[in-house]
């Protein structure tokens, strides 16, 4: 297909923004393989779980990217087959950044932009995600239970505000289901006096129908939870969600059509609110943790979580493009910040896998992958957790509900010794009291 010159954006509702990026795949590979110059030897040395799990050129992007420009081309249509592996995919990033050390093709956008052509046609998304879908659109969660029960976790020792500069939004995980973590998150935000408030009404992030294809529907939820923290009157958002992170950060103001900090508050991760006071001495580990522990990039706090510029140009000779546009390349991920606040727990030995940082492999649980595939999230987080064996950790820790869960079945019925903690759960147990 010859892509002809002309206007363009990074709208993702439009497949054809994407056909140049789909186009110039040249099979390279740099989306599969973790690229040479990190690569510690051939056992950890994938960094795409889609093709790692099924071995073949269509589970990954190179597949994908010809399968975008058939559809395009009207050669193909939506099957079972290919419905499968377009959603058998956690959507993580690392065939993005992988192809940005080589190319420069927008490969994450034009994924999200083939869901959304799916359900456009109404072939998406599958049957597992509807039942999600359904539980968020009626219950406003992603679990289906009663809403009104979001703030069972709170405990009495725990202080919340009416009226902040802080509003901590838990997300469904961690309201109903990791309800330890939205614990340890407002423990620690009180044992810093750091005031925070709560929405009167929270509702999901919508990250499962935005990653499935369900603009529309994902779109006016960020309308409402952009609206109802503006109404707040809040200064921050902190959330202890690497997904819900995202959502906040990147994919809110990619649907609203608007750069990240034109949202009127800024979007932080609880870990960034951590490592910031551990540098300005607010924050005091004492507590030691004889422990070999290591840590978890999860795919929304690393590689995905590069903040959001809309971008409207023209697609010049040789594919140039006018204005010049910023790639977003994962550089802005929140690598160093949990670094740092981990390396600073006495007497704990911090040891790293093979594949770390922006080559760090998905644990298979994201974007609603694990409700449609769970034998895919199940393998996914076991080749992880070999790595895990392989340094030798007793520790697993990581900065997302989902990754813990998933990290946590997958250690089911296994005599391991390890155990799977969020960074919060981690920090407040070397806290002095």
């Amino acid at each position: 297909m010859r892509v002809p010159k002309g206007k363009l954006s990074l709208d993702v509702t439009d497949m054809n923004n994407f056909l140049y990026d789909m186009t110039r795949c040249i099979k390279c590979k740099g989306c599969y393989w973790v690229d040479h110059i990190y690569m510690p030897g051939i056992r950890f040395s994938t960094r795409c779980p889609s093709m790692t799990w099924k071995q073949w050129d269509s589970y990954g992007a190179p597949g994908k990217m010809r399968i975008g420009v058939a559809l395009a081309e009207g050669k193909i249509g939506f099957t079972d087959t290919l419905l499968e592996i377009l959603y058998a995919c956690t959507l993580c990033g690392a065939c993005d950044v992988g192809c940005k050390r080589n190319l420069d093709l927008e490969i994450e956008l034009a994924l999200e932009s083939l869901r959304i052509r799916a359900v456009k046609e109404g072939f998406g998304p599958l049957p597992a995600h509807k039942k999600v879908a359904e539980n968020i659109m009626n219950r406003h969660n992603h679990f289906g239970a009663p809403n009104e029960n979001r703030r069972k976790w709170i405990t009495k020792d725990i202080k919340v505000e009416d009226k902040a500069d802080t509003l901590y939004f838990v997300g469904c995980s961690s309201s109903f289901v990791t309800t330890e973590i939205a614990l340890s998150t407002a423990r620690l935000l009180n044992g810093l006096n750091v005031p925070f408030t709560l929405l009167d009404d929270e509702w999901c992030c919508g990250n499962v129908l935005y990653s499935v294809g369900m603009f529309p529907e994902a779109k006016a939820i960020a309308e409402r939870n952009v609206e109802a923290v503006r109404k707040k009157g809040v200064k921050s958002v902190v959330v202890s969600c690497a997904e819900g992170y995202r959502m906040w950060k990147v994919d809110y103001p990619k649907m609203l059509n608007i750069k990240t900090e034109e949202l009127g508050f800024e979007v932080r991760h609880i870990l960034e609110v951590l490592e910031e006071a551990l540098k300005e001495g607010k924050l005091s580990l004492r507590r030691p943790q004889e422990v070999r522990f290591t840590y978890h990039d999860a795919c929304s706090v690393s590689r995905l979580c590069d903040p959001w510029s809309p971008w409207n140009g023209e697609r010049g000779w040789m594919g140039t493009v006018s204005p010049p546009l910023k790639r977003r390349r994962g550089q802005a991920g929140l690598y160093f910040q949990a670094r740092n606040l981990l390396k600073g727990i006495p007497k704990a030995t911090f040891v790293e896998m093979p594949r770390t940082r922006e080559n760090a492999f998905c644990c298979g649980a994201g974007r609603g992958t694990k409700v449609a595939f769970p034998e895919f999230s199940s393998f996914s987080a076991a080749n992880r957790i070999e790595e895990v064996m392989e340094v030798g950790a007793e520790v697993l820790v990581t900065a997302c509900p989902w990754c813990k869960e998933n990290f946590k079945e997958s250690l089911k019925g296994k005599e391991t010794g390890i155990k799977v903690l969020d960074i919060t759960e981690f920090v407040l147990s070397s806290l002095e009291s």
